[in-house]
């Protein structure tokens, strides 16, 4: 959105600010402590939203990495679908962390290669919104994946849903990032070739699994 919005109101110096972090709305609305973080190349506009949002129930914090933030707020939702098919295929805890695992680096990966920061790839955008949005079942992209690693057919999914799961729009993105930046990442362009139907869930799994065995750099 922030290559976006300039570009469509035709302003190239249009100031704006990224809200992204770990919260469900329904958290946020019931007043429990949530953080969450804006990201701004403007330092003083940052500064402005902090104050303007942040209470007693709500921490803001302030980051000048705006690409990191964007990337690490879309990317989660396509790792949380990964994350519901291994739970929806019941392969167990091992499993489950192996491949969060995975989808972070490749987050990072990408991210970096992008211009973004690797210490906000492990901030409340980064791990902080993976966690939430991976592991809790109010997540609407895990619900996705777990449904599909379930058995069930995408269309039948999304139809029966009456919020937005992200990752399923974004996951296409994903195979087309990866070829312009030349990066790899089998976990998250595995999501996207599913939603596709040129993969299903299971041999997704096997194709992982038969990947090279790497030392960790």
């Amino acid at each position: 959105m922030s290559q976006i919005i300039p570009k469509a109101l035709k302003n190239p110096r249009q100031p704006y600010v990224v809200l992204s972090g770990p919260s469900f709305a329904l958290e946020l609305m019931n007043k429990l402590p949530t953080a969450l973080v804006v990201a701004s190349k403007d330092q003083k506009i940052a500064n402005s939203v902090q104050q303007l949002m942040a209470s007693k129930n709500l921490r803001i914090n302030t980051s000048s990495d705006v690409t990191g933030v964007e990337i690490a707020g879309a990317l989660k939702n396509v790792l949380a679908i990964a994350a519901g098919i291994v739970e929806g295929l019941n392969l167990g805890n091992n499993s489950m962390a192996a491949l969060v695992s995975q989808g972070c680096s490749e987050i990072r990966w990408l991210a970096t290669k992008m211009g973004a920061k690797s210490t906000t790839l492990t901030g409340l955008s980064g791990t902080g919104d993976v966690m939430l949005t991976c592991f809790v079942s109010l997540s609407r992209n895990r619900t996705v994946g777990v449904r599909l690693g379930s058995g069930e057919k995408l269309d039948d999914i999304l139809s029966s849903m009456n919020q937005v799961a992200e990752g399923v729009a974004t996951a296409g993105a994903v195979i087309a990032l990866a070829q312009k930046y030349n990066v790899k990442m089998p976990v998250l362009t595995a999501v996207a070739r599913i939603i596709d139907n040129e993969l299903t869930p299971t041999k997704a799994v096997f194709e992982l699994m038969n990947l090279p065995q790497v030392e960790e750099v």
